[in-house]
């Protein structure tokens, strides 16, 4: 019999699963429109999709976001990420290690991952509530790469389980200075406001994932999981910044982390809109495991393939050789998306 934080961990993948098939998601860079140059003047062989940084030196600037992990069944479908990315050489996160601190017996639903994947760039997953100590452990238990720190207020608040004191500068410090891999601050799906973007720069972090709203919604999940109390907080399921209004909270920003982007990303066109936006590279989490989930392990590895030898075509179409040159793309915004950027910026 497994703990109720076990337990947890498989609803969140079931309830993820259930929210993505209802609600048909669609991707808020599709308020972002990509202006098109009949003259690019290149050829597909010009491309490097490769990311330019000597700490995450990747073939493709796009990864397998953190989902799951600290039960039976999310351990398996960790594992069966795992094999997807070593079978196309892309970077992968692991969900929250949290519960493998607290129960050591769930650690092998997390250190799996290296097994499958020996020679891959993986990302550990810690809570900013945890001290220098738990996010070493983290990391050793994967002999991870790099170092995710999730801040998730609002997922905490409708939590009926969750915490209530968010005092966490402190520990995201100690963690950042102390813990031997690169550290991202990474928000679970309710995105980043330009003044946070700026302070964690101060405060000595060097990269933060976005995580924008218009993926999954931790909101929604939890306040579905309340069996005594469901739907208390519908009125915060379209709580905080989407995934394209934080890349413009971030162009705003003058001195800022690096910026990873997830967060409802749905094609190839959206990590590129991401790039174009200002994002050194993009995960995805939703959309990949419903693919594996529906399709099976083949099916997952064949659609990050196929998104691999897309995304070249689509640097091709718009004349970038890297994704140095998509800064000079130019774009236009919907009405919406502009006016939200006229009042910010």
């Amino acid at each position: 019999m497994e703990s109720i934080h076990a337990q947890r961990k498989n609803e969140h993948l079931s309830l993820a699963e259930l929210n993505f098939r209802k609600n048909n998601p669609v991707s808020s860079l599709e308020q972002m429109r990509v202006i098109h140059r009949p003259l690019p003047e290149i050829a597909r062989i010009d491309v490097d999709l490769s990311v330019q940084n000597p700490e995450f030196a990747w073939q493709y600037p796009f990864y397998i976001e953190a989902m799951t992990g600290g039960s039976e069944k999310t351990g398996a479908i960790n594992q069966q990420l795992a094999r997807a990315a070593a079978a196309t050489g892309i970077a992968m996160a692991v969900g929250s290690q949290s519960i493998a601190i607290k129960e050591p017996e769930q650690i092998q639903s997390f250190s799996a991952v290296r097994t499958e994947y020996p020679d891959g760039f993986l990302i550990a997953n810690i809570g900013a509530g945890h001290n220098a100590d738990h996010a070493q452990q983290a990391v050793d238990m994967l002999q991870a790469n790099a170092l995710e720190v999730h801040v998730n207020t609002v997922q905490e608040t409708v939590m009926p389980e969750g915490d209530e004191s968010f005092y966490w500068i402190e520990n995201i410090k100690n963690i950042v200075s102390k813990v031997n891999v690169p550290v991202i601050v990474k928000e679970v799906g309710f995105g980043f406001d330009a003044q946070t973007l700026s302070e964690l720069a101060q405060m000595g972090v060097q990269y933060v994932n976005i995580g924008g709203r218009s993926g999954t919604n931790f909101a929604e999940i939890e306040d579905r999981r309340d069996r005594e109390n469901p739907y208390q907080y519908q009125y915060l399921y379209d709580w905080g910044q989407t995934t394209a209004e934080s890349l413009l909270e971030a162009k705003i920003t003058d001195k800022k982390p690096t910026i990873f982007a997830t967060g409802g990303i749905q094609t190839p066109l959206d990590i590129l809109k991401a790039q174009i936006l200002g994002a050194q590279t993009v995960g995805i989490a939703g959309h990949f495991l419903h693919t594996l989930l529906t399709t099976g392990e083949d099916g997952l590895i064949n659609e990050i393939k196929l998104w691999q030898r897309q995304l070249v075509d689509l640097y091709a179409l718009v004349g970038a050789r890297n994704a140095t040159e998509l800064s000079q793309v130019p774009y236009v915004l919907n009405s919406e998306l502009k006016n939200y950027y006229d009042q910010r910026s």
